[in-house]
């Protein structure tokens, strides 16, 4: 049986998981009456709640009969740059990508970003116009973005001579027409043994091998997953671990060998190089080790990690209401799960601070650290998370530099005007704008990731909700100096207790609420938007004073407008530096970081002085 390794690269929401189903069912993985799950290969809640994929994952199929059956392994990766620590390993597992784009929407930065990282590693693509049966579908445009594309990451004269293939994935099929609407994924699996090379490794020398995913197991501990770049592995064999330098880090036995067939990890006796397998029996190797045959002395070079640009402060809760929803309350919880996260993903970095009642998280964006603040509190955790802040570094002149990112923007053309204006005020440089289409315009800026923080839901206001924002980490650039933050203050509730509608009512003519009626408050906590730019305390549980007078007009009904409910992310994006987001299982509430309002005072005078 011959063997191809390939990974597919898609933008989120182009369809990548669901064209993955179709490879299953095509070569005969599912069974025909087997009930499978769509998106099948997004494993965890929160991958199939926001149809994202967040970590990357290996699987298989078997392609043709007889002696020309051909095993396909596959690797999911997922679609956005805050994960792309997953990205920069997986990439050298695999011998080609397939290049996943939407007929309408075209290349966006993220596709950008993975298809940079495997061009560079001398991969030849596969190109497949996916939702070929949209209405709005472009295809020859979009080949022309995506020609484009390769030649602005210096593809060579091979890659840019790939085959084109249309799809729709939702139904069904593959075709080199762009006019086809029936058929089969026949032509994709043809195209990949044709176009893939076999993995040319060494099957005669010592076994070695690269670690390029690291996941814990409950009953077989640390779990390994990487390609065998050379000789042969068995069961219970010898190994050792190496890091960068070659130095011996540990000595331990294969004790379970596993292959991906279809969605399931199989134990095998054995895996040959070329095979992308899963190995348990270490206890401290980690992801770019080489684990190897003990006669084996030199490491594999592995692919080095784009650092963290953002990060958050993670700090024991509390407030009034500390231990009330949650579980795990504790520091010392909260920091074996912040380790155990920082074991298994490698692009997250962890501090722990003096007082032992904080931890520092960096990570790739906010997306990536709003995934795992999510995980923590469906776990049972309440934690206080800050705003994010980005990581400054000094360059070679001793010059202070930040992260910018390209932002690219679709966005109906009357919004154009707001839009530009918007991020300009963020020290934004607009570097393309071109018409995308259909009354849209696409607007490119390279923007500084500190202005951004806090922008997507101003940005969705200002679109009506029709814009789309796509980010991307681009360089460290020049310090752009004091960029404005949130113009508006925010009303703060002086006491405890439960808020009372008779005392909502007015406060609505001074800005927008957070809080119902009956919700549990305390003093520092943030119950709403302050129209005008200073911070407002209010009493939001002041009740009506009862007496036997009634006057006309007075005893109306009180009718609120419903309050605006945050999701986790607009939360940690609203916040100011003096604000903290209070996570818990059943509630995110915004609070001030200092609950007193006079201690506050005392912090506002020293920091002003």
């Amino acid at each position: 049986m011959s063997l191809r390794n390939i990974a597919i690269i898609a933008h989120v929401d182009h369809g990548k998981t669901t064209l993955v189903d179709q490879l299953f069912r095509q070569s005969g993985t599912f069974r025909d009456n087997q009930r499978v799950d769509e998106r099948s290969m997004d494993s965890g809640d929160i991958e199939k709640e926001r149809g994202i994929t967040i970590l990357a994952k290996c699987t298989s199929v078997e392609w043709g009969e007889g002696e020309e059956k051909t095993r396909i392994n596959i690797v999911d990766t997922p679609g956005h740059a805050d994960f792309g620590g997953e990205v920069e390993r997986i990439l050298s597992m695999v011998d080609g990508v397939i290049l996943l784009v939407d007929a309408a929407e075209g290349p966006m930065p993220q596709t950008k970003f993975v298809t940079g990282k495997a061009l560079a590693l001398g991969l030849r693509p596969i190109v497949v116009v996916n939702k070929i049966d949209r209405s709005d579908a472009r295809p020859t445009e979009v080949l022309d973005e995506v020609f484009e594309l390769f030649l602005s990451l210096d593809a060579n004269d091979e890659q840019l001579d790939f085959p084109i293939l249309y799809a729709s994935g939702r139904s069904g099929y593959v075709s080199y027409d762009p006019e086809a609407r029936d058929g089969t994924f026949q032509p994709l699996f043809e195209k990949i043994v044709e176009h893939v090379p076999a993995p040319g490794l060494n099957t005669d020398g010592p076994f070695s091998f690269l670690a390029t995913l690291l996941d814990r197991d409950n009953f077989i501990g640390r779990v390994l997953t990487g390609r065998v770049q050379s000789g042969t592995v068995k069961l219970n064999q010898q190994i050792h671990a190496l890091d960068a330098t070659g130095k011996v880090i540990e000595t331990g036995r294969v004790s379970k060998l596993l292959a991906f067939r279809g969605l399931e990890r199989v134990p095998v006796e054995e895996a040959k190089a070329g095979d992308i397998v899963a190995i348990a029996g270490m206890t401290v190797a980690t992801v770019a080790n080489t684990i190897a045959d003990t006669s084996v002395t030199e490491a594999i070079a592995a692919q080095p990690i784009d650092p963290p640009t953002l990060s958050m402060l993670f700090a024991v809760n509390d407030s009034p209401m500390a231990g009330r929803e949650g579980s795990k309350v504790t520091s010392r919880m909260i920091r074996d799960r912040l380790m155990r996260e920082a074991e298994t993903n490698v692009a997250i970095r962890i501090t722990e601070s003096a007082d032992k009642d904080s931890f520092d998280v960096a990570g790739r964006g906010e997306l990536q650290l709003g995934v795992l603040i999510e995980e923590m509190r469906r776990e049972g955790f309440e934690l206080g998370i800050s705003r994010p802040r980005v990581l400054f570094r000094e360059d070679e002149n001793g010059q202070r530099t930040e992260p910018y990112e390209t932002v690219m923007i679709d966005v109906d053309d009357e919004f154009t005007g707001t839009v530009v204006e918007k991020m300009q005020i963020r020290k934004a440089e607009l570097t393309d704008m071109r018409p995308s289409g259909g009354g849209k315009t696409r607007v490119v800026f390279s923007a500084p990731s500190r202005g951004l923080i806090g922008y997507h839901g101003e940005f969705l206001s200002d679109t009506r909700g029709t814009g789309i924002m796509n980010r991307l980490f681009e360089k460290y650039g020049p310090h752009k100096g004091n960029i404005e933050g949130r113009k508006n203050g925010v009303l703060i509730s002086n006491g405890n207790g439960e808020a009372v509608a008779y005392a909502l009512g007015p406060l609505e003519d001074r800005g927008i609420l957070f809080v119902s009626p009956g919700e549990a408050l305390y003093e520092g906590m943030i119950i709403g938007e302050n129209a005008k730019p200073d911070d407002l305390e209010v009493n939001p549980m002041k009740s009506k004073q009862l007496t036997n007078f009634r006057s006309t007009g007075k005893d109306d009904a009180i009718r609120l407008t419903p309050p605006k409910k945050m999701t986790l992310e607009q939360a940690i994006a609203y916040i100011d530096d003096d604000e903290m987001v209070e996570v818990t299982p059943e509630n995110i509430r915004l609070r001030k970081a200092i609950l007193d309002p006079n201690d506050r005072k005392k912090a506002s005078r020293k920091k002003s002085a």
